[in-house]
């Protein structure tokens, strides 16, 4: 049967302004599937260092350089320090989120990337104002802290790699599992470039680097424990040191 010309209209009008759905279909799991892992990032993460300039960070420029493609952090024998300084990044204070990137530090570089932290008075070196307080994935170029969550210039010490701990602001963290031995975590660093990756929810604090668990940390001093903060990475008070940074990019949820 023709239907008539008007009501065909219609009829397609109203099939184009029907909404399209272009969500992926539900899961419906099987006994058969496991755990899989994924080739590239998840939606959602934003580029947040664009590799050819400082453009939304701010640190001071004798230690902090863009070159070629990577952010790049360094002490020499003429720029030495007495305190800890920062490059931070001033686009948010993130909250609940997952950020990932890639590093490499020569053999005496002491670095880390803080999260959750604020912007401090340094009371060691005053003119420094790029001093930061808060959570830290701890990065050393001698393998014996990489992977750790370390507090700068806060609690210190809540986790050792491969620690799942609790903090609870009474006692010292309390170690409720482990991963392995640190030796062999400290075996998948490689000496060229590593990947980072940090998943922060709520109070639960996940380190993960090369694909291995490195330290996890369920945050319960409320009191104490920061809720957002400036993101940042660190050049450490010492000996002469680099210390390069690239793609580094943040999901925020």
């Amino acid at each position: 049967m023709l239907l008539p010309m008007k009501l065909l209209l219609c009829f397609l009008m109203a099939a184009a302004a029907a909404p399209v759905s272009t969500a992926e279909p539900a899961f419906v799991p099987q006994q058969s599937d496991r755990p899989q892992a994924i080739t590239g990032d998840a939606p959602g993460f934003a580029t947040i260092f664009d590799g050819q300039s400082l453009a939304g960070w701010e640190g001071d420029p004798k230690y902090w350089r863009c070159e070629d493609g990577c952010l790049v952090g360094e002490i020499t024998s003429d720029t030495l320090i007495h305190s800890n300084t920062f490059i931070v990044w001033k686009g948010a204070h993130p909250r609940d989120f997952e950020l990932k990137a890639e590093f490499r530090i020569s053999d005496q570089g002491n670095s880390g990337i803080n999260y959750r932290s604020a912007l401090v008075a340094d009371t060691v070196t005053p003119s420094n104002r790029f001093a930061m307080r808060g959570y830290q994935f701890d990065i050393d170029g001698a393998k014996d802290y990489t992977g750790n969550n370390y507090e700068e210039k806060g609690r210190l010490f809540l986790a050792l790699r491969g620690q799942m701990t609790r903090v609870v602001g009474t006692r010292p963290p309390v170690l409720l599992g482990s991963f392995g031995d640190s030796a062999p975590l400290a075996a998948s660093i490689n000496a060229a470039w590593n990947s980072v990756h940090i998943i922060v929810r709520g109070n639960v604090l996940t380190h993960i680097l090369n694909g291995r668990l490195m330290a996890v940390v369920i945050d319960d001093d409320a009191p104490n424990r920061p809720v957002d903060g400036l993101i940042g990475v660190q050049v450490h008070a010492g000996p002469p040191m680099k210390v390069e940074y690239r793609h580094i990019r943040l999901k925020q949820e």
